[in-house]
C-alpha cells in the first residue's frame, strides 16, 4: 500500500489499436500492473493526440476512431517502478514511456475485507449544495480556474466535489459559450458541484470568491444520504 512520502510515476502512452500477443496493449499492461500488485493505475482515453509519425487522431477522424490515444498513469514506490519497468520496456514497442519523481500527499482506503458485506447503514444528515457556474477559458495564473478551484477544495478537505463541462449555456453577459464543432472550444460552460455541511458553506464561498472574475454561486439546501457497511453488533 502506498504510503505518504516520495514515490514515482509512470506515464504510457499507447495507441488504442496497438495489440500484444492478440490483446489490447494497454489492457495487458493493465492486467500485468495488477499481477504485480501495483498500488494503482488508470487508464484514460484523450481526445486528441499526435505522435512521431506527426499524424492527429481524434473522434472527429472516425476513419481513425480506432487509432485514438491511450495513457495510463502507475504510481507506486520506486522499488515497485524499478522492479516492474524492464518488462514494461520489452512490451511498449511503439509508444512512450516517462517516470518523474512525485510525492504522494495522501493515500487511504477501508480496510480490506474478502467476504461479502451482510449489511448496509443509511446515514441521512442536512446538508449543502453550493453550485459554481464558469467559463472553462477562465484562469487562475496559468491554471484553468476550475482546477484550481478543486485543488483548493481538497486542501480544505471539503466532503467532495464534481466538474461538469456543458456544451451550450450563456450568463450575465448574454456571451455564448459552446462547443466546438470540432470538439476543441476552449470557452465552454463549467459547473462544479459541491456539497458539505452547512456550517462550512460561509468558509467555502469565502475561499472561492477571491478566485471567481466572472461567474455565479448558488447554494441549496439538501439532504444527504450516505451509504456504508453496517458494523456489527458488539458481542454478536
Amino acid at each position: 500500500m502506498l504510503t505518504r512520502g516520495q514515490a514515482k510515476k509512470i506515464t504510457i502512452y499507447v495507441n488504442e489499436d496497438t495489440h500484444h500477443h492478440g490483446d489490447s496493449l494497454w489492457d495487458a499492461i493493465l492486467r500485468f500492473l495488477r499481477q504485480k500488485n501495483v498500488a494503482g493505475a488508470t487508464v484514460l482515453r484523450p481526445i486528441a493526440g499526435f505522435g512521431a509519425h506527426g499524424t492527429i487522431h481524434s473522434p472527429d477522424q472516425e476513419l481513425r476512431a480506432e487509432h485514438l490515444p491511450i495513457r495510463i498513469e502507475v504510481i507506486d514506490s520506486a522499488e515497485k517502478v524499478d522492479e516492474i519497468l524492464p518488462t514494461l520496456y520489452e512490451m511498449v514497442t511503439d509508444g512512450v514511456i516517462e517516470v518523474q519523481d512525485t510525492s504522494v500527499v495522501k493515500a487511504a482506503r477501508e480496510g480490506k475485507d474478502s467476504s461479502p458485506p451482510t449489511a448496509r447503514a443509511e446515514i441521512r444528515s442536512a446538508a449543502q449544495m453550493i453550485r459554481i457556474y464558469l467559463g472553462e477559458a477562465d484562469k487562475e495564473g496559468d491554471e484553468p480556474l476550475f482546477e484550481a478551484i478543486v485543488k483548493r477544495l481538497m486542501t480544505m478537505e471539503v466532503a467532495g466535489a464534481t466538474v461538469y463541462r456543458g456544451i451550450l449555456g450563456y450568463g450575465a453577459k448574454r456571451h455564448t459559450h459552446k462547443e466546438g464543432m470540432f470538439r476543441i472550444s476552449q470557452d465552454r460552460p463549467i459547473m462544479i458541484s459541491v456539497i458539505d455541511l452547512p456550517e462550512r458553506t460561509d468558509e467555502i464561498i469565502e475561499a472561492l470568491a477571491p478566485m471567481m472574475q466572472d461567474g455565479l454561486i448558488v447554494v441549496s439546501d439538501v439532504e444527504a444520504r450516505r451509504f456504508v457497511r453496517a458494523l456489527p453488533e458488539e458481542g454478536a
